[in-house]
């Protein structure tokens, strides 16, 4: 059966166009590197910072303690690892810092900063 047709062979005709706000954005990916961000305004008025470059990240310790400390490079990305060559920072990347490895808890392209915690 071909995509995009009914088991008749009729055509799937849709209800209706997306509407602007339901439109994909460009899709954004943190590099290694000196610090950049950009600000996009959202519905409602209101402001979204997207972070585009990070060098910090702030790390959750177990003494309920957050450090910052300047990422050196980044080892492995284990949904991607096509990714760590490239240097890019998702959720789930582990980067290596002076206090160790440490794997991003967050995602850095949502919220505008880099957190993670330290790992074995």
């Amino acid at each position: 059966m071909k995509k995009g047709k009914k088991i008749s062979g009729g055509k799937y005709i849709k209800g209706r166009k997306k509407k602007l706000y339901e439109m994909a954005g460009q899709k954004r990916i943190v590099k290694l590197g000196e610090e950049k961000r950009k600000t996009k305004r959202i519905m409602g008025g209101n402001k979204k910072v997207f972070l585009l470059k990070a060098k910090f990240v702030n790390i959750n310790a177990k003494d309920k303690k957050t450090k910052k400390t300047e990422i050196k490079n980044v080892v492995e990305t284990p949904s991607n690892r096509f990714l760590a060559r490239q240097n890019i920072l998702t959720k789930g990347t582990i980067v290596e810092t002076e206090f160790g490895r440490v794997k991003i808890t967050n995602r850095p392209t949502q919220e505008g900063i880099v957190n993670g915690v330290l790992i074995k």
